[in-house]
């Protein structure tokens, strides 16, 4: 996030954003320590779960456990789905449905999602862009407007990369819910759970594409302020 100074426009925008952005990681840690307490009536654990979706799916992804608490993702480079130690071997309805999202994603690589693809292929470029963005605004502000210009376009690329990653966090967890559905491993009750859990990790997703929105306009208020001063 790009920090220079404290401004109006830090106060007036991002701010609110960080708000929002606490909000949303403070609800998906409540909703997901709530039902990582609650069992299924399947009584599979998240590794179960995933093993389960994907023979149902036809495909075979190996699975691994990490440390830490929701650190869970799929890799496509490895094409390996990474669960958490809370999911990996937990019975409950927040592993099962986390276990599933991930599977989700696994799914939407091995059936050719382009949005998935779209958004991987950028990461590199997306990056470097980013990290870059910070410097050369703050260069571009002292020496050469041009620069600054550039890093707020840079900086756009951000914006992008968190607005491709809606569609496909979305579509993960709509593919998780629709296996576990079909699967019947689940009653409709502990679906509703499982779908809270994972509403409450999308917004996450929202909460970021926000501040990189609103980051994304304060640089380009500053820079197009600058240009009006001179």
């Amino acid at each position: 996030m790009p920090l220079f100074f404290i401004d109006k426009w830090y106060l007036i925008l991002v701010v609110p954003a960080l708000i929002v952005t606490f909000w949303a990681q403070i609800k998906v840690q409540t909703t997901f320590k709530k039902y990582n307490q609650i069992g299924t009536r399947g009584g599979l654990t998240g590794a179960e779960a995933s093993a389960a979706i994907q023979r149902q799916n036809g495909i075979h992804v190996p699975l691994e456990m990490v440390k830490g608490s929701l650190s869970d993702h799929y890799e496509p480079r490895a094409n390996v789905i990474r669960l958490s130690e809370t999911v990996y071997g937990v019975r409950s309805i927040a592993a099962v449905g986390v276990a599933a999202h991930e599977t989700g994603h696994a799914l939407q690589y091995a059936q050719g999602y382009a949005p998935i693809q779209i958004r991987n292929a950028i990461v590199p470029v997306t990056r470097i862009a980013s990290g870059l963005s910070i410097y050369l605004v703050l260069f571009g502000l002292l020496i050469w407007e041009p620069l600054a210009m550039l890093g707020v376009a840079f900086f756009g690329l951000s914006v992008v990369f968190q607005l491709l990653t809606l569609p496909v966090e979305f579509n993960a967890s709509a593919r998780a819910m629709k296996a576990l559905r079909e699967s019947g491993t689940m009653t409709e009750e502990e679906l509703t759970g499982a779908r809270k859990v994972l509403t409450a990790a999308a917004m996450t997703y929202v909460a970021a594409l926000f501040l990189s929105l609103m980051s994304f306009l304060r640089l380009l208020l500053i820079v197009g302020g600058r240009r009006r001063n001179d």
